[in-house]
């Protein structure tokens, strides 16, 4: 018997591949920021050492925190660039979603886990802020209410693969590893970090991430339908 679903978002309920993304999602944010004399290189270098910083994270601080004090540092002397990545994740980050492979619309399949009883969790890696995790989750017709809980930079203390970001929405939900099933496209940052946890795991492998060509044949696998429907079937 399970009583929650995790969802992992990037490849799993948003079909794209994750270099599509990030191609967009750069050009997009530095553009945004040349206006206040950022380089686009060293945009990029910044927002990817803030990442590793958050992705190493060991749960003393909020990741945003992580992510700034290294973005900070390397881009000293410049204009804070909060203000307009605030706005950017409210509004440019939207064009984004030309990386998508088609327009997907999981709403009704999320109120049909809740209306079994089931708690839904979107458990995607917490390296955005909370307005461009909402953002994308729009282009999948959901919005934060379909879900208890979704996992953003400024909530969370730890990134995947580090099964530790798993326990931490087990400690916010107050639940127990085996009552959960993870829902993701990545082996090595959903499948094996939460099956290290006690969860359950269901595999989405329309957008695999699994470069080191890992088995995957043992976990039950389909797409998002298949995963609810899977779900359900636990209650």
């Amino acid at each position: 018997m399970i009583t929650t679903v995790l969802f992992d978002l990037d490849g799993t309920l948003l079909p794209f591949e994750q270099e599509d993304f990030i191609k967009i999602y750069f050009s997009e944010l530095s553009k945004r920021l040349i206006p206040l004399g950022y380089d686009p290189q060293l945009t990029v270098k910044a927002v990817w050492a803030g990442t590793k910083a958050m992705i190493e994270n060991d749960g003393s601080r909020a990741n945003s925190e992580a992510f700034w004090a290294v973005f900070d540092k390397l881009t000293a002397g410049l204009p804070d660039a909060r203000p307009e990545c605030d706005s950017f994740y409210t509004r440019e980050f939207d064009r984004v979603k030309a990386c998508l492979k088609y327009i997907p619309d999981h709403s009704g399949e999320m109120k049909r886990l809740r209306e079994a009883g089931l708690r839904v969790v979107l458990a995607t890696n917490p390296i955005f802020p909370e307005d461009g995790v909402n953002t994308r989750l729009a282009w999948a017709g959901l919005a934060p209410g379909d879900f208890e809980l979704v996992t953003h930079y400024d909530n969370s203390t730890f990134c995947k693969p580090n099964p530790e970001y798993y326990r931490e929405i087990l400690a916010k939900l107050g639940e127990k590893p085996e009552n959960c099933l993870m829902v993701g496209n990545s082996v090595a940052e959903d499948m094996e970090p939460a099956a290290e946890t006690g969860m359950r795991v269901f595999f989405v492998p329309e957008f695999a991430e699994n470069p080191l060509g890992k088995d995957t044949s043992a976990y039950t696998q389909g797409s998002v339908s298949d995963a609810v429907n899977f779900a359900i079937s636990l209650v």
